[in-house]
């Protein structure tokens, strides 16, 4: 199936000039794309005179209303029949596209689109996934990253599986190592809900993961795991502090470098590696978030991200759909009953069932 990937054009610091830009060069690295492009006819049409190529492969759907960056979600449903964003969604959920990228407001996205596509069969709320850097070769997946402030047992686990399937997508782990974040890292640490889900995953060995217990806020960045499961609260607040904490160490070091001339000296011979750090710390190299758990996929871009950034919330919204995601979380959850789960958490006894 060739990926037809609808484009909230308007969505984003700077609208239809970078999502236009990302679309296009998703595109010369993939012919297959085809895209629906939503928003204002007259400047899409502008900005496709310097993309034939992704003229070529789109097709263009006017409107005039646009969710802002400071609209409440609330506000934002109201606009939902007419707006950009609302329109790439509804294209999701007629079946006209297979998936929706937008850089507009979080809030307005996660409302719109869990209100047209519902969540999928056991699954009580979707999550906000995205991929993080790390240590080691490639990067690591964390959700919730703040659609859901309070979680309970049942929802972590569904997390985990949702985060778990993900990561066999993206980076073809057949068990992805998960882990909880926590206070710390030992079995009497933390929340009763988060303690139970834990308790649930250790007894569920048939899960497509290998579940490796807690992690440390401080440890979410080595590389140990590959899916970090967590509430939207505490998820929002350390992907703002990993972020918040990668500016300032290259703030710092360009600080550093221009504090002499010894120092610019040895900016010049050390280059190589600041490049090499400044690449891996760039959140458009690993911009696209995801809202797990829906009937369709839905990505999120960053809104300051740049044409490369938006390329790669695309390409991301496009291996999803190839790999059928949402077939895939709800095989899993053949076999593992969720629902079963009280609201306050209970241990499995590894046959996908739970006592009572």
């Amino acid at each position: 199936m060739k990926p037809r990937i609808a484009i909230d054009a308007m969505g984003g610091d700077e609208g239809v000039r970078v999502m236009l830009g990302g679309a296009a060069e998703a595109r010369h690295r993939h012919e297959r794309f085809t895209f629906l492009l939503v928003g204002d006819e007259k400047q899409i049409k502008q900005g496709l005179d310097n993309h034939p190529n992704l003229r070529a492969a789109s097709e263009i759907l006017h409107t005039e209303e646009v969710v802002k960056g400071e609209d409440k979600p609330s506000q934002a449903l109201r606009k939902s029949k007419n707006s950009s964003m609302g329109l790439a969604i509804q294209a999701v959920k007629s079946g006209d596209c297979s998936a929706a990228v937008s850089a507009g407001n979080t809030g307005a996205l996660m409302a719109m689109a869990k209100l047209a596509l519902r969540t999928m069969p056991g699954i009580d709320r979707p999550a906000l996934a995205a991929l993080l850097p790390t240590l080691e070769e490639t990067d690591m997946v964390m959700l919730d990253l703040g659609a859901n402030t309070e979680c309970d047992a049942r929802n972590l686990v569904q997390f985990a599986i949702m985060g778990a399937v993900y990561s066999q997508i993206i980076f073809g782990f057949e068990k992805p190592r998960t882990g909880l974040l926590n206070i710390g890292t030992e079995e009497s640490k933390g929340t009763e809900a988060i303690r139970d889900a834990a308790a649930a995953l250790r007894a569920a060995t048939h899960l497509p993961m290998q579940f490796k217990g807690f992690i440390e806020a401080d440890k979410i960045s080595r590389g140990d795991v590959d899916v970090v499961v967590t509430d939207g609260f505490s998820g929002n607040i350390a992907l703002k502090a990993l972020e918040g904490t990668a500016r300032f160490v290259t703030d710092l070091l360009k600080r550093s470098f221009q504090s002499s001339l010894r120092s610019k000296i040895g900016f010049l011979i050390s280059r190589p590696a600041t490049e090499l750090l400044k690449h891996h710390l760039d959140p458009n190299n690993h911009n696209g978030a995801v809202f797990l758990g829906l009937n369709g996929v839905v990505v999120k871009s960053h809104g300051s991200a740049s044409i490369k950034g938006v390329a790669n919330a695309v390409e991301v919204a496009a291996r999803l759909v190839e790999d059928n995601i949402t077939q895939r979380i709800g095989d899993v959850l053949k076999d593992f009953d969720t629902s079963a789960i009280a609201s306050n958490g209970v241990a499995s006894n590894g046959s996908g069932e739970f006592p009572k």
